[in-house]
């Protein structure tokens, strides 16, 4: 799933991000084993965030223009449902970078492999905006604003990282011969 290096445009959030407005509890009987309704979820990824935010995914357009998402502190706080990272996922979202994740959806986020959950100790929001583009370097683990050129340290990812790579836990079980 991954190259050394993803470029793209960002949307940047702020904090307290909560699962409601990453997928709105409506959406939940979405099954995103089923390709039309994960295809669904992903239309309707980030639906539930207030009026001021453009929509992730443009009406009528499949998946987003945006690539990675840069967050604040507890990105993906609230009910515990893996719909959340998946509908990310299913919109194009190759990464999500934010100060701080809830545990349960950064583990949610690992277990499904639908992107890198990538921390920093930088206020990225401070220096992107939505629309900017970005580029993450998975080997140096860092984020540079494209425009600026200023550069970013990510936490390390560390087992995690090939978890995702293999495209979710089952898989990299699978590859690993544990199942």
């Amino acid at each position: 799933m991954t190259s050394p290096i993803l470029r793209g445009k960002v949307y940047v959030v702020g904090d307290n991000i909560d699962t409601d407005q990453i997928i709105p509890a409506q959406h939940l009987n979405l099954v995103p084993t089923i390709p039309a309704e994960y295809k669904k979820l992903g239309t309707l990824a980030l639906s539930g965030l207030p009026a001021e935010y453009p929509p992730l995914v443009k009406k009528g357009a499949g998946i987003s223009e945006y690539v990675i998402i840069i967050g604040g502190r507890n990105f993906g706080c609230g009910s515990s449902r893996e719909h959340a990272p998946i509908a990310l996922g299913a919109a194009g979202i190759r990464a999500v970078v934010a100060e701080s994740y809830a545990r349960i959806f950064f583990r949610n986020a690992i277990a499904t492999g639908e992107f890198y959950p990538w921390e920093t100790e930088t206020s990225l929001r401070q220096v992107f905006n939505t629309g900017d583009m970005a580029e993450i370097q998975f080997d140096r683990e860092t984020i540079t604003h494209s425009d600026s050129r200023k550069e970013f340290p990510l936490k390390p990812l560390g087992d995690a990282k090939a978890v995702v790579e293999a495209g979710g836990l089952f898989a990299h079980a699978r590859k690993m011969g544990m199942m």
